[in-house]
């Protein structure tokens, strides 16, 4: 199985700078973060969409041909950070569509999609997931034209069973999951169980490790904070095995946002730790 990161590592040194957090001194481009990831041993990367300068042909088929040349997979990710809005967002809608042709033209087999957030979480589930079924089943037919297929995350709003009712309503083999290993304690559904459910739709993953934090309200989303593969309470060897076993093809792709205090400042200290745990881990798989 193959290793590589998500983009938003490292999104304070991207721009995106969380509250109590001070912006990055040495700021990241496309480019750099793309050597350092190449320079870590990584097989492929997701990239945010949110954070890229431009949509322009030009720069993402060149775009493109660099991942090519470094011989990368590649994840497109659309939805940072609340994505349809729980079915409340026409204009997300519409924008999530438009962004497949750019997955696309970067040469990505899988679209990462997020239908809700943390934001929308305490609403009425139900009217949500109707709404998202049928705009997940429009943006499908688009996808499927343009041999793309959408993986919708678990985004600290739903649990598994609600991310399979998404995926059996929209019923196509072109709609799947961004499975986001620490996303779902967060809502505080077993990890291991919840790869179980899913597996099998299974495209593209954030392999997140988490760890409380002493002081933070546990109601808070940053109470499970993020620690380096490996040393928090997610069982990731248990999540890739069950992975493994139903045939999953894409690549663990290791993610971080809200680093744990211990790791505060040291985001790419984290990526690389983890990079070579998960190395580790897809090594020894039966």
């Amino acid at each position: 199985m193959k290793v590589g990161i998500d983009s938003y590592c490292y999104h304070r040194f991207l721009g995106e700078v969380y509250p109590g957090q001070i912006p990055a001194p040495t700021p990241h481009t496309m480019d750099s973060i793309l050597e350092r990831a190449k320079e870590m041993g990584c097989d492929g990367i997701s990239l945010e969409s949110c954070f890229f300068p431009e949509f322009s042909p030009d720069y993402l088929e060149g775009l493109r041909r660099r991942l090519d040349a470094l011989g990368m997979d590649r994840v497109y990710a659309w939805g940072h950070p609340d994505g349809l809005e729980a079915g409340g967002n026409l204009a997300a809608r519409d924008e999530m569509i438009r962004h497949i042709e750019y997955a696309k033209r970067i040469g990505a087999p899988v679209m990462r999609v997020v239908g809700s957030s943390l934001r929308f979480r305490f609403g009425p589930h139900e009217p949500q997931l109707a709404t998202l079924a049928a705009w997940f089943r429009e943006a499908t037919e688009v996808a499927a034209r343009a041999g793309i297929r959408l993986a919708v995350e678990n985004h600290i709003d739903y649990n598994a069973d609600e991310i399979l009712w998404l995926v059996e309503q929209v019923g196509s083999e072109y709609f799947g999951v961004n499975l986001d290993t620490a996303n779902f304690l967060r809502v505080l559904d077993d990890p291991v169980e919840a790869t179980r459910k899913l597996a099998k739709h299974v495209y593209a993953t954030h392999v997140k490790d988490l760890r409380p934090v002493k002081g933070v309200d546990v109601r808070e989303w940053c109470y499970f904070a993020c620690v380096p593969a490996g040393e928090g309470l997610v069982e990731i060897p248990k999540i890739a095995q069950v992975l493994k076993d139903a045939g999953y093809k894409g690549f663990l792709a290791f993610e971080t946002d809200m680093p744990h205090p211990d790791w505060t400042g040291r985001e790419d200290e984290m990526v690389a730790k983890s990079v070579a745990y998960l190395k580790r881990v897809a090594a020894d798989l039966n």
